[in-house]
């Protein structure tokens, strides 16, 4: 099997492809970029490369989020259209669980964090079991304070992921003396073949169209919307 993995969650933008469990090749860009101008042409730029055409793809792969708004959307609507129009299977998998399986071999509490702002992040807690990632904590839009705190109940040694970690430090440090924050520079940014790869262990939705970004909290002007406006069964853009 031929999968397509694409990550622009947030400021990176990662793709690869994997056919089977061989990686044929894999773009990683760590620049704030416009994802929308980018992510077509990265793609094709690979496919020539490893002279594959996306009609031989039989499964994509994107990362749903949490992360920036306006980064998912991009990602998973390029995604829902390459699945929709050459026909093929449509998987998403948590940006911040890619993070995670960054990190393979290390044992505890495995900790991506997102800046979610005003001392808020987007985090999940994964741990390594028998070269499977469980989750151990579900993805979550959280106060670092709660955080941390839930954390402080683990006896086990914890990791903190991710290039948002590290603006973190003092209150993780005094929260979680023991804890570390890593420092390895590729294991705190997504890669496009571990999309894949995870992907492929996941069914694909059902519903390709319907298919949405894991927002993980409403973006602002839904929040105000809904102060002047009850909620129905319809989706918030189906109001606007």
């Amino acid at each position: 099997m031929i999968t397509l993995g694409i990550d622009t969650a947030n400021q990176p933008l990662a793709i690869g492809v994997m056919k089977d469990e061989n990686i044929l090749g894999q773009l990683q860009i760590n620049k704030r970029k416009n994802h929308s101008v980018r992510l077509m042409p990265a793609i094709d730029q690979l496919f020539l490369a490893i002279e594959i055409e996306p009609a031989a793809v039989d499964r994509i792969v994107v990362s749903d989020g949490p992360g920036s708004y306006t980064g998912l959307r991009i990602g998973v609507t390029t995604a829902k259209t390459l699945a929709y129009t050459l026909k093929k299977e449509l998987v998403g998998v948590s940006s911040l669980q890619v993070l995670a399986a960054n990190c393979v071999h290390i044992k505890g509490l495995l900790v991506p964090l997102i800046d979610a702002r005003r001392k808020n992040v987007y985090a999940g807690v994964y741990r390594q079991t028998k070269g499977n990632l469980e989750t151990v904590l579900e993805d979550v839009h959280i106060s670092i304070t709660e955080l941390l705190e839930q954390l402080a109940s683990f006896s086990e040694p914890i990791l903190f992921l991710g290039t948002d970690a590290q603006k973190f430090t003092t209150e993780i440090m005094k929260a979680l003396p023991n804890a570390k924050i890593n420092r390895i520079a590729a294991w705190n940014l997504p890669n496009g073949a571990t999309v894949a790869a995870l992907g492929t262990k996941r069914k694909p939705v059902k519903d390709i169209q319907n298919f949405l970004p894991r927002y993980l909290k409403k973006v602002e002007a839904e929040e105000k919307w809904l102060e002047t406006h009850t909620p129905g069964d319809e989706s918030y853009v189906e109001k606007i």
